[in-house]
C-alpha cells in the first residue's frame, strides 16, 4: 500500500491531477464559511456554536433543509454556499427525466457532442431557476409557513437583504457547479461527487466531539439517554464496519451475461465467435432513491406540522397532529413508507436507466446474442427479468442502510447526528465516491506499469 501511494505521486500527470482536485477542494471548504452580505454578525457568532447539533434533524421545512445539508454537502445558514450542489443535481435529474418523456429532447441526446452540450446548457439554466426558488425560501422562510431565521442585520432592508442573499446563494451554486466540471476536466474523480463527499467528510469531527464528549467506559444496557455506554460504541462501529462491507459489495456487484459473436467466414478466414459478457449492475440507481424517498416523506411532515399549527384549538387540530405524529422519525409507519418508497423509486430509476429493448436490437445488430435466447424480443424481456430480480436486491440493500441509522438511534438513544454519519446514507455516497477514485487511480498506476492497490490491481465486489 506505501509503495503503492508514492508511486501515485511518481507520475507527472496523476500528481497535478490530485494536487488540483485537493486544491478545489479546500476552495469549496474555504467558501462554506463565507457569510452573505448584510448578516447578522451576533446571528453568525451563535451559529457556529449551535449548528452541530441543528444536523442531527428537526422537522418541517428546517428538518428537511438539514437532512439535504446532510447529504449534500450544504449548510443550513447564512453562507454562500448554503444551497451545496442539490439544485444542480435536482436540475440534472429532471433533464434526464424529460429527456425520457420529450421527443425532441431525446432526440437532441442522440446528436452526440453537440446535443450533450445542449443539453448542459439547459440544465444550467434550470439550475439557476432553481436555486432562486430555494434560496427565497430558505431566506424568507413565510413563504411557506416558517419562522424568520433571523438573519438579518437591523442595518439592511428586508427587501434588499433577500435579493442579495438569494444572488449570493445562486451564484455560490454555479460557482460549484464550476468547480466540479474543472475537477472532471482537470482533476481525478467526478467532481460533483466529491464536492458532496466532502461535505459529509466535515461533519467528522462534530462526530468525534460529540462521542468524546457522551462516551464512557460504563455499560449502561442502551438505556442512558444522556451518555454512549460501551456496549453502545462497539454497536456503532460494527455497524460502520458492515455498513461499508457491504456498500463495496453492492456497489461493485455484478450480473454478467454471457454474450457469443457471431461467426463470419470470409473467404478462407473466420471471424468473431467470441464470447464476452455484458455487466449489469445490482445497484444501478445508486443513492437517488434514497433522496427522492426522504424528500417525499418530509412533504407530508411538512404539511401536517403546517397544518396544525394553524388549525390550534380546533377539531382538525387533534387529527393532523396525529398525522404529524404517525409520519415523525420515531414511528413506524415512517419507516414502511421509507422502505417502501426506496424499493419505488429504484424500480422507477432503473426503468428509466435500463432499456432492454435498445440494448437487445443493439446486440442484433452487432452480430452478438445470449447463448439459448433468440435474438430481438426475446433477449429484450430477458433482460428486463434479470434486471428486475438484481434491482430487488439492490432496492432491500439501499433500505436497509437508510433505515439503520434510525433503527440504531431509537435503540441506544444516540443523535442521528452520529448514527447517520456512521451507518446511513452518507456514508454510502462517501464509500461510493472513494472507490471511484481508487479506480481512476489504479487505471493510471496499472497504465504506466506501476502495481495498483490490490494484488489483482482492480478493487473487486461480488460477481455473478
Amino acid at each position: 500500500m506505501i509503495r503503492s501511494l508514492i508511486n501515485v505521486f511518481k507520475i507527472p500527470e496523476l500528481r497535478r491531477k490530485i494536487l488540483f482536485t485537493l486544491l478545489i477542494i479546500v476552495a469549496y471548504r474555504f467558501g462554506m464559511f463565507v457569510p452573505i452580505p448584510g448578516t447578522h454578525a451576533t446571528y453568525l457568532e451563535s451559529l457556529m456554536g449551535q449548528q452541530d447539533a441543528d444536523l442531527g434533524g428537526g422537522g418541517g421545512l428546517r428538518g428537511y433543509l438539514n437532512f439535504i445539508a446532510r447529504i449534500t454537502g450544504g449548510s443550513f445558514g447564512p453562507f454562500l454556499f448554503s444551497l451545496g450542489i442539490m439544485p444542480y443535481i435536482s436540475a440534472s435529474i429532471i433533464l434526464q427525466l424529460l429527456t425520457q418523456a420529450v421527443p425532441s429532447l431525446e432526440k437532441l441526446a442522440k446528436e452526440g457532442e453537440a446535443g450533450r452540450r445542449k443539453i448542459n446548457e439547459y440544465t444550467r439554466y434550470l439550475t439557476v431557476l432553481l436555486c432562486i426558488i430555494q434560496g427565497a425560501f430558505v431566506v424568507n422562510p413565510e413563504l411557506a409557513g416558517g419562522q424568520p431565521p433571523g438573519w438579518r442585520s437591523e442595518e439592511i432592508s428586508r427587501v434588499l437583504y433577500l435579493l442579495v442573499a438569494v444572488v449570493a446563494m445562486t451564484a455560490g451554486t454555479v460557482l460549484l457547479m464550476w468547480m466540479g466540471e474543472l475537477v472532471d476536466e482537470f482533476g481525478i474523480g467526478n467532481g460533483i461527487s466529491l464536492i458532496i463527499m466532502a461535505g459529509i467528510v466535515d461533519r467528522l469531527p462534530a462526530v468525534g466531539a460529540y462521542l468524546r464528549d457522551n462516551a464512557t467506559m460504563e455499560f449502561l444496557s442502551f438505556q442512558a439517554a444522556e451518555k454512549i455506554g460501551i456496549e453502545t460504541v462497539f454497536l456503532i462501529a460494527a455497524m460502520f464496519v458492515i455498513v461499508i462491507l457491504g456498500v463495496v459489495m453492492i456497489t461493485q456487484a455484478q450480473r454478467r451475461i454471457p454474450i457469443q459473436q457471431a461467426k463470419h467466414t470470409r473467404g478462407r478466414r473466420t471471424y468473431g465467435g467470441q464470447r464476452q459478457y455484458l455487466p449489469l449492475r445490482v445497484n444501478q440507481a445508486g443513492v437517488i432513491p434514497v433522496i427522492f424517498a426522504s424528500s417525499l416523506l418530509y412533504i407530508p411532515m411538512y404539511l401536517f406540522e403546517m397544518i396544525a399549527n394553524n388549525t390550534a384549538g380546533t377539531w382538525a387540530y387533534g387529527f393532523t397532529s396525529e398525522l404529524r405524529v404517525a409520519f415523525g422519525y420515531d414511528n413506524p409507519m415512517h419507516l414502511l413508507f421509507y422502505i417502501a418508497l426506496i424499493f419505488i423509486f429504484c424500480y422507477f430509476w432503473t426503468a428509466i436507466q435500463f432499456r432492454p429493448k435498445e440494448m437487445a436490437e443493439n446486440l442484433q445488430d452487432w452480430g452478438s446474442f445470449i447463448p439459448g435466447m433468440r435474438p430481438g424480443r426475446r433477449t429484450a424481456d430477458y433482460l428486463e427479468r434479470v434486471m428486475n430480480r438484481i434491482t430487488y436486491v439492490g432496492s432491500g440493500f439501499l433500505a436497509v442502510v437508510a433505515i439503520i441509522p434510525i433503527t440504531i438511534s431509537q435503540l441506544t438513544h444516540v443523535s442521528m447526528l452520529m448514527t447517520g454519519f456512521l451507518g446511513g446514507t452518507g456514508l454510502l455516497i462517501i464509500v461510493s465516491v472513494a472507490l471511484d477514485v481508487v479506480q481512476r487511480v489504479e487505471s493510471h498506476l496499472i497504465m504506466r506499469h506501476y502495481e495498483g492497490f490490490l494484488v489483482e490491481g482492480r478493487v473487486r465486489g461480488r460477481i455473478s
